[in-house]
């Protein structure tokens, strides 16, 4: 049993549903990360917890798991380029501890996809890059105008 101290329902607006945020990019930082055992504990995964700083869904939490410790080589190969995205993304290049990377602004590019196990839709973060980056322009061709503008 736990003791609430008078909370009053009535005085709080109550929680809204969690659907998934649309899909494109957003700015975030680290809030929480830690490492966790593997669902058949023969390995660890870092769990980061990202938030939205900005913009319309500024608050909303995002969730991105890293397979640092498991005996599949390729899930750690995957987990280290993506751990180095972030890194790079965020400045921080040799963190000795994953505290380093929290609350430093990261743009994350997110998804949406079908849960397995539900069939629900909810969020994947697909990539990583320093806020504020810009998408690479593509380069002039014969006529100095990008190939869309022939």
């Amino acid at each position: 049993m736990a003791n609430l101290n008078g909370f009053d329902a009535g005085a709080v607006d109550p929680n809204f549903a969690f659907d998934p945020v649309p899909a494109g990019k957003y700015t975030a930082v680290i809030t929480a990360s830690e490492m966790k055992p593997t669902k058949k504990g023969t390995g660890q995964y870092l769990e980061l917890t990202f938030q939205i700083i900005e913009g319309e869904h500024k608050g909303r939490n995002l969730w991105a798991r890293l397979n640092l410790d498991n005996p599949d080589a390729t899930a750690v190969k995957i987990a280290r380029a993506e751990l180095s995205a972030i890194c790079r993304a965020v400045g921080v290049l040799a963190p000795q501890d994953s505290v380093e990377l929290h609350n430093l602004p990261l743009t994350v590019k997110v998804g949406v996809k079908n849960r397995d196990d539900t069939g629900e839709p909810t969020n994947v973060i697909r990539g990583y890059e320093k806020k504020g980056v810009a998408a690479p322009r593509p380069a002039a061709i014969g006529n100095g105008k990008a190939p869309w503008q022939r």
